[in-house]
């Protein structure tokens, strides 16, 4: 298999990821682009330097900053130099660019303008954290960050709450705990799931307990650090006859947090043993109950 290289050639932008935490995780590609790159766009330049200064690597070529309050900005003069024929690294604090940081943008433009874009595979807080929870690995999902407004989260946390797959989300440790209390809440606290706090770093720490019991740990007392929590998905089940109201109950709740209501049906009919059509009629037929229109029942608008 031929050897990618990074010597000068056409122009093009790419994305490297950094380390997790342990900076030996390094890949020795990163640190040799870091050394060769014409520019180097960082998420935090003073991040990069402790990264390069452990790494034992200068780079050469121009470091500018490349965050969210810049780069809509920024991208085009990344672009501009990758066109005139400049090898663009663009690298964020930790993990892969564009993956609930920076990047995404730059990619888009890059794919426009015809320059060519290409990665640097490396640590991963997703897949790490996907590995080590000793949950489901077969099929799963990343839903990133949950809306920091409790009425937004308990919503978005609706519309998964059927998702059979391992989910994937990142949280601020000071807002773990809500969000783990609505997990319980919507999800049951019974739901398998794990907190994976600081991984490759020194006080690395893995709690795999049911939601419930996550939510009263994170309750207790303060959380620091990285976290990535992963959460078994949602049980198959076996419905009859006599379980259909429920499962409106479901397609409902899935609608008014903004589903289409043939997507909610759809959601809430896998696995169930009752019928897309029958589920979708018996939605339409019961209506959930509203203050709108005078307080009378309103129904589903079929989507």
């Amino acid at each position: 298999m031929p050897r990618v290289t990074d010597t000068a050639g056409p122009g093009r932008l790419v994305l490297a990821a950094t380390p997790i935490g342990d900076v030996d995780d390094a890949p020795p590609r990163l640190l040799r682009l870091l050394g060769t790159a014409d520019v180097v766009a960082a998420e935090d330049t003073r991040r990069l330097r402790r990264l390069t200064a452990a790494a034992g690597v200068a780079p050469t070529g121009r470091v500018l900053s490349y965050h969210e309050h810049n780069e809509s900005t920024r991208t085009a003069e990344l672009v501009a130099a990758a066109l005139g024929g400049a090898t663009v690294l663009v690298v964020t604090d930790a993990g892969m660019p564009s993956v609930s940081d920076p990047g995404l943008r730059a990619v888009r433009a890059a794919v426009e303008a015809g320059v060519a874009v290409t990665a640097v595979p490396g640590p991963s807080a997703v897949l790490t954290a996907l590995a080590l929870s000793g949950l489901a690995t077969d099929r799963f999902c990343f839903e990133g960050f949950l809306p920091r407004k409790p009425g937004e989260r308990r919503r978005a946390l609706a519309a998964l709450a059927a998702e059979p797959r391992t989910t994937i989300y990142f949280e601020a440790p000071h807002r773990l705990a809500a969000m783990l209390a609505d997990m319980a809440e919507v999800f049951g606290a019974d739901r398998a799931a794990a907190v994976c706090r600081e991984l490759t770093k020194t006080y690395e720490e893995v709690l795999r307990r049911p939601v419930g019991e996550l939510a009263a740990w994170a309750a207790a007392g303060e959380v620091l650090g990285e976290i990535t929590v992963v959460v078994a998905g949602a049980a198959p089940v076996e419905a009859g006859p006599d379980d259909v109201p429920g499962l409106v109950v479901r397609v409902h709740d899935l609608v008014a947090a903004g589903t289409r209501l043939k997507d909610a049906v759809a959601q809430v009919a896998a696995g169930s043993g009752v019928g897309k059509r029958d589920l979708y009629d018996a939605a339409v037929r019961t209506p959930r109950a509203s203050v709108t229109d005078g307080g009378r029942p309103t129904p589903p608008t079929p989507g």
